[in-house]
């Protein structure tokens, strides 16, 4: 496919890019019985578009937006070697258009951002459950690092 486009976002594409999002939370849902019931949001898509701290991206093929992800420059734990991180998330793309190298021309696009703004380490989150989305990110070069782990103490609060 060498006529996708990997672009900036901008104000106009927020009505499929708030499509996108109700995919991720839909997808994720089985593996986090912790999320409320719709409807839900996870990102701010307008403040991420037009922050300067902040990179989203789209994938385009034939005028059709079939991707996105961001990155947003953050300020890491004092404790680490490095001062800044760029957070990814917000990584769609649809259903007919995986396979096919888009998540990583995304992932890619995010890290250049992110290097040409002096910042050198990435992070994203995955659901220990999503063994699809871990292998793509681990073929792009992520390492599993920290594992989140939570216990309910009340059954009517799970």
């Amino acid at each position: 496919m060498s006529d996708i486009i990997i672009r900036g976002a901008n104000l106009n594409d927020l009505p499929t890019l708030l499509e996108f999002e109700q995919h991720i939370i839909t997808a994720e849902r089985p593996y986090d019985n912790h999320l409320k019931d719709d409807p839900i949001s996870y990102y701010d898509l307008k403040e991420l578009i037009l922050s300067e701290k902040a990179e989203v991206l789209v994938a385009e093929v034939s005028n059709e937006i079939v991707g996105s992800g961001y990155a947003q420059i953050k300020e890491s734990k004092p404790y680490m070697k490095h001062d800044l991180h760029s957070y990814l998330g917000f990584m769609y793309v649809a259903p007919n258009y995986r396979g096919k190298g888009i998540n990583k021309l995304i992932l890619n696009a995010l890290q250049a951002w992110s290097k040409a703004q002096n910042v050198y380490h990435c992070i994203l989150d995955v659901y220990s459950g999503n063994q699809l989305a871990i292998r793509a990110y681990e073929k792009v070069g992520f390492k599993s690092n920290l594992i989140e782990m939570c216990v309910s103490l009340d059954e009517t609060h799970t």
